[in-house]
């Protein structure tokens, strides 16, 4: 009676403690989902509600992470609409000085023409006062000789040079009078010529003050949009960092989840396979169906997936070839001896010592040589790792991307990390838009073979649709 009573009071608790709990993951998830706070509920919760958090937590980042990444693109346009601002206003800028530049030189120009046309003025005015005084004295003796009697000029000067002086006088009058009116002419056209000079060299001036106007405002446009792009880039770089933060929890996250999915070595029944799928379908996009497909079809045996890891052992490092385990016989092209066996060995060395492993790399299966020939030629080779049988090669390009989800180090032949793997490269592969063109890449690169489609590709999306089906059974159970 006493441990009933307990037990009434554990469930009383727990229903008291756990509504709450998911009342306020719902209300408040920011808070509920730092790593911390997952923790301390977890070490509450059993592993089955744990996972439930830790689900909703990844649902949870994986929207802020959406949120954020439509911030950043907005984010991101905003700067190169101030870029483009900035861009144009500094070219504008550019172009004003230039145009201020070539003002001035005209201007200066213009001065050095006013300068030389009020010293040609000048010369010209002293040329007028010159002829004028000579005049003047032309004038004066011409006076002279009219307050003398005919008779005085007759004989004082004789009646040829009286005439001669006469006509000399006349002549010089009249000579004068037009050299006087063609330097008055040449004067005035002079100060017509300044005037139009100055007017000229004004409007410049005007100009340039416009020009120079428009060149301030627009350094002082520039200097605003500069500012704004400032706070922008800073904007950017707070919601960069933001993501950052929010992709280090999710990954934390994942990783967490990652560990509740509990499987042993081998391979796996299909319930505990599709748990992992999903886990890759919400991590990559990839489809779950699509990927236990695509494992089905690289290590399926006896109906377990992740069964088949390869037939071979690798024994020839030099060569690359190794012997089927079954029967010990000799097994050639095992492994391609320059492009995979180096990373081969280096990937067991770094397994061994990361997780304290004594895995022999020439006891550890990888794929047999499938024979081909072309033009009696043999191609191909074999050395595929694990579950999702990985090449070394294509390996070491996809193991940091698991490790950063997962948390520990990659290894090929754990079936969580194949089927991470998996999903992650038929991703790259462009699985979420075309899963038959991404299965056939996945098999034989970027060129494939009819037989190839019926014997890989067919299969593969068949199966897919059929797995599809049992895992929306399994949902709705």
């Amino acid at each position: 009676m006493k441990s009933l009573k307990i037990i009434i009071f554990i469930i009383f608790a727990s229903a008291l403690i756990l509504p709450k709990f998911f009342i306020a993951a719902q209300s408040d998830l920011a808070d509920i989902c730092e790593i911390g706070n997952i923790e301390k509920n977890c070490d509450i919760l059993g592993a089955s509600q744990c996972r439930q958090l830790l689900e909703k937590c990844d649902g949870y980042y994986k929207d802020e992470a959406s949120r954020i990444s439509q911030d950043l693109g907005k984010t991101e346009k905003e700067k190169q609409t101030l870029n483009g601002k900035i861009s144009s206003l500094r070219n504008q800028i550019k172009n004003l000085e230039y145009q201020i530049y070539q003002s001035n030189l005209m201007i200066g120009d213009l001065g050095v023409q006013i300068k030389d046309t009020e010293s040609s003025i000048d010369k010209t005015s002293l040329h007028i006062e010159d002829i004028k005084n000579k005049l003047s004295s032309v004038i004066i003796k011409i006076n002279e000789q009219d307050y003398r009697s005919l008779v005085e000029i007759m004989f004082s000067e004789g009646l040829s040079d009286f005439f001669d002086n006469l006509v000399a006088y006349g002549f010089l009058n009249s000579e004068t009078k037009t050299l006087l009116g063609e330097i008055k002419s040449l004067k005035n056209s002079l100060e017509t010529q300044k005037h139009s000079l100055d007017n000229n060299k004004q409007d410049l001036e005007d100009q340039v003050s416009l020009q120079t106007i428009q060149k301030n405002q627009s350094s002082s446009l520039k200097s605003q949009q500069e500012y704004y792009l400032k706070l922008t880039e800073e904007q950017y770089q707070q919601q960069l960092k933001e993501k950052q933060d929010i992709e280090t929890a999710a990954a934390k996250i994942r990783s967490r989840l990652f560990e509740l999915i509990g499987v042993a070595q081998g391979g796996i029944e299909f319930g505990k396979a599709v748990e992992i799928a999903q886990f890759v379908e919400r991590t990559t996009g990839v489809r779950a169906a699509f990927v236990l497909s695509i494992l089905a079809q690289e290590s399926m045996r006896y109906g377990q997936i992740g069964a088949n890891v390869g037939q071979c052992y690798l024994k020839n490092t030099g060569t690359g070839d190794g012997i089927r385990i079954q029967s010990g016989a000799n097994s050639s092209r095992t492994m391609n001896p320059t492009r995979d066996v180096p990373v081969f060995l280096k990937i067991i060395e770094e397994l061994n010592s990361a997780k304290n492993l004594v895995r022999d790399p020439f006891g550890t299966p990888i794929s047999c040589w499938i024979p081909a020939y072309s033009y009696g030629k043999p191609y191909g080779w074999g050395g595929a790792m694990g579950p999702a049988q990985f090449i070394p090669s294509t390996w070491v390009r996809y193991d940091d991307r698991i490790s950063s989800i997962t948390g520990i180090s990659a290894d090929p032949w754990d079936i969580k990390d194949s089927f991470l793997a998996a999903g992650i490269y038929l991703k790259d592969l462009g699985a979420e838009s075309n899963e038959f063109k991404a299965a056939m890449k996945y098999f034989s690169g970027s060129s494939w073979t009819w037989s190839e489609e019926q014997s890989y590709g067919n299969p593969v999306i068949q199966r897919a649709k059929q797995y599809q089906k049992e895992i929306d059974l399994l949902s709705k159970s």
